[in-house]
């Protein structure tokens, strides 16, 4: 298998490292294999690729698409490096409303795979960040929506309390405002 899942502390998402093979001429890494990511739990279709270019300080988040076209999403750094952040969204789940964070970036090559139901969030770290995904839903503007990056009951322990925010990621709701509309195990 050319890759390494690790649980995270958030149900069915994953912290995935692909094997890299180096000799004199570089480097080459599968970023996809579907068997593999079948066998690590993840029964999904990735069905579009997105791809972001952000500077120092942007933070973007913390993002999410309602039923019925859920998003789950495969993230990975392809230049510089990210504070990546999620949060459980699912009612009834054990963690619901608790975050984890990974660092992403082009020189460790980890992913992140976010499950559906989660809301999903990056943080510039380098003077510039270009971050790939897979989603497994089409982006739909009318389903999108979003929790305020700051949310004192989240407490999100971010690197920046002024971050570059769009409009939008400045007047989602709180969490408890927010409609979700997401349950766990579903």
């Amino acid at each position: 298998m050319p890759f390494d899942f690790e649980a995270l502390s958030i149900p069915d998402a994953l912290l995935v490292r692909p094997r890299v093979a180096t000799d004199e001429r570089g480097s080459l890494m599968e970023v996809y294999r579907l068997s593999d990511f079948l066998t690590a739990g993840v029964m999904e279709d990735f069905v579009q690729d997105n791809q972001s270019r952000s500077l120092q300080g942007v933070l973007r988040g913390l993002h999410y698409q309602r039923p019925p076209k859920t998003q789950g999403r495969l993230v990975r750094v392809l230049s510089g490096e990210i504070m990546d952040v999620f949060v459980d969204l699912r009612r009834g789940s054990p963690v619901f409303g608790k975050w984890v964070s990974v660092t992403l970036s082009a020189e460790n090559r980890s992913m992140v795979y976010v499950p559906r139901g989660c809301a999903h969030g990056i943080y510039v770290l380098s003077d510039e960040a270009v971050v790939a995904y897979k989603s497994t839903e089409e982006y739909t503007p009318e389903l999108e929506a979003g929790i305020i990056w700051n949310d004192p009951d989240l407490a999100i322990d971010w690197p920046d309390k002024h971050p570059i925010l769009s409009r939008n990621d400045r007047n989602w709701p709180l969490l408890k405002n927010a409609d979700t509309g997401f349950e766990y195990g579903r």
